[in-house]
């Protein structure tokens, strides 16, 4: 489809990526060629981890492409693996110029093992896509994890650039009246979020 190839090449020019698409826009046949076109350019191994109900899906989907993703345990240097969050421990991340997060949304609990664990490991990989369904616009942690997740700026920077605590409830963030349309245009500066192809 014209879109998926439009946010592909988006994606790959800016190396770092947050892709917010809808159940059935085809997330993973992207984030599979992106993986492939980062491998390509790079002559790097690409890493993608996911839950691990979907790594074989992911495969398969793969082969249905002619992109070829094996399991992180036939690791040889070249190519696209895969492997689910609970492994992270067992991986060896140096090799991977890229790494792909597929259900991107384990990064929403601000204080959860895996988002700081997955934020930590890879704040020097070079090229990163995060890929989920489309984020409450309401829920500034989701969005401020992966902004952080993708270096473009930490959770409490964002925070205070464009939210206030709510004075009702103090557990509860609303972005500032004269910051919510800025906030939108920095979020598209490394992001695309749609429900529709039409988006």
């Amino acid at each position: 489809f014209n879109f998926q190839k439009f946010i592909v090449k988006r994606a790959l020019k800016a190396g770092k990526y947050d892709i917010f698409a809808d159940t059935g826009l085809g997330k993973t046949i992207m984030q599979l060629e992106w993986a492939h076109q980062v491998a390509l350019h790079t002559k790097r191994p690409i890493l993608i981890l996911a839950p691990l109900a979907v790594t074989t899906q992911t495969i398969e989907e793969g082969d249905k492409f002619n992109i070829k993703v094996k399991r992180y345990k036939d690791f040889n240097g070249k190519g696209i693996y895969i492997s689910n969050y609970e492994q992270l421990d067992n991986i060896d991340t140096d090799p991977f110029v890229g790494i792909v997060l597929d259900e991107s949304s384990i990064l929403k609990n601000f204080n959860g093992k895996y988002r700081t664990q997955i934020i930590n490991t890879f704040v020097n990989t070079p090229y990163k896509l995060a890929c989920t369904a489309t984020p409450s616009p309401n829920d500034p942690m989701e969005l401020g994890n992966h902004a952080q997740f993708l270096d473009v700026m930490s959770f409490n920077e964002m925070l205070a650039m464009y939210f206030i605590h709510d004075s009702s409830d103090t557990g509860l963030w609303r972005l500032k009246g004269h910051a919510v349309e800025l906030f939108y245009e920095f979020v598209s500066t490394w992001s695309i979020m749609l429900n529709k192809p039409g988006d």
